[in-house]
């Protein structure tokens, strides 16, 4: 149930995107402009994790996933209503954000039903919610050809019928910890652990870098490869298909051995490809194979990151940490189409967003093996040695994990 929800508020998060050329031409929007409409909502919806995560912490998810689900219809039907003002567009994206924020809801909700050494794996197959990008993408333009309405519609009754089934078959564990500190304690306590921060800079190149991907990559495939909207729709849900599949490989395989040797591993390879298509090469193959091989990477990394949150994070925390952390991977995917919006209409050329990406990269290989590969439970505090349990295995137990897996 976590796993749909996730799917589907997805998908309402990232309605605009793949009608952004459709958006640009009907309102003679600039590179910029176009590139701002799709990423408020990324903005948004990221920086509403950390409430959303603590307010999951207090009140579960069996309460905070059907009223996020509900809540997100208001704003997707708005958008049937405000098509002809690029003003009211961005309000209305703005509320969309909203959708986006039910990652801190569904992290803790499946991280408290399993026992730390099989988190990695549940958190993965928890993530191909994302899944619901690849959806958009792919169905979103094509549901437009039968009505330009229509996406809107159907999307919001999809959302208000799970919002139902969510209230009746959602379960929060009965065990669970629930904190009796108030949100801005919670929140502070949370963002006093050093590898909050740590992972927060990873995640946001590693789910940062599928956001970007996902909100920018149809408007990239039409004006570079002048793709029309639905072939560049197509190829973009291929993109996020190809990062949905193996988020839980990452998972799995974090599960095996060090989740940041995984993680390092996964970002190398996303550095190099990245520069790979820094260069330009022709869609078919070369672009294709790269793009999605950097997908393979970036989905990879994302499962792996969050396999060490599971590890490092009291359980108490986890949607508190989670909350911070997801917004800070959100914030790593608003930044990108801006950027990249910003280049093209500077110079004619994407290259240099690519060869930003390879450094970012790069440079989260390099800390996650030199600093994250060597980190215990009890290491994962605020840099003085405290708060540094992870769920209800304690330090020790999951000490002996780490030291096995490593």
């Amino acid at each position: 149930m976590a796993t749909v929800g996730f799917t589907l508020t997805f998908w309402a998060w990232n309605l605009i995107s793949p009608l952004g050329s459709w958006y640009g031409d009907r309102l003679s929007l600039s590179s910029f402009q176009q590139s701002l409409l799709v990423a408020v909502p990324v903005l948004v919806g990221s920086v509403g994790r950390i409430p959303a995560g603590a307010l999951t912490d207090r009140y579960g998810a069996k309460l905070m996933f059907p009223l996020v689900s509900a809540l997100t219809v208001v704003p997707v039907l708005l958008l049937v209503l405000v098509k002809d003002s690029y003003g009211l567009m961005l309000a209305v994206a703005f509320l969309l954000g909203l959708g986006g924020t039910t990652f801190a809801i569904g992290v803790p909700l499946v991280n408290s039903w399993f026992p730390p050494v099989k988190r990695g794996f549940a958190l993965g197959v928890f993530g191909m919610g994302m899944g619901g990008v690849a959806l958009s993408g792919y169905f979103t333009p094509r549901i437009a050809k039968h009505g330009e309405n229509l996406p809107f519609v159907v999307v919001a009754i999809a959302l208000a019928g799970y919002a139902v089934l969510a209230a009746l078959l959602i379960s929060d564990r009965p065990d669970r910890p629930v904190p009796a500190a108030s949100l801005g304690r919670r929140l502070g306590q949370a963002g006093r652990l050093r590898v909050t921060w740590e992972l927060s800079a990873l995640y946001a190149i590693g789910f940062g870098g599928i956001v970007a991907f996902g909100v920018y990559l149809p408007t990239y495939l039409k004006t570079w490869y002048a793709l029309d909207p639905t072939d560049a729709g197509t190829k973009a849900a291929g993109f996020a298909l190809v990062t949905v599949v193996f988020r839980p490989f990452g998972g799995w395989l974090s599960d095996r051995l060090h989740p940041a040797l995984v993680t390092a591993a996964a970002l190398a390879v996303v550095a190099l490809l990245a520069i790979v298509q820094a260069f330009d090469p022709p869609l078919d193959p070369g672009g294709t194979v790269a793009l999605l091989i950097m997908a393979a990477g970036l989905g990879t990394a994302s499962g792996s990151v969050f396999a060490l949150v599971s590890q490092v994070t009291p359980q108490a925390q986890v949607g508190s940490v989670t909350g911070i952390v997801g917004a800070m991977g959100g914030l790593g995917g608003f930044v990108p189409p801006l950027v990249m919006g910003a280049i093209y209409s500077a110079k004619g050329s994407y290259s240099i967003g690519f060869m930003l990406l390879s450094d970012l990269a790069l440079a989260g290989c390099v800390y996650a093996y030199g600093r994250m590969r060597t980190l215990r439970a009890d290491e994962g505090g605020d840099g003085n040695g405290r708060d540094g349990g992870a769920g209800d295995a304690g330090p020790a137990d999951v000490s002996k994990v780490a030291a096995r897996r490593t």
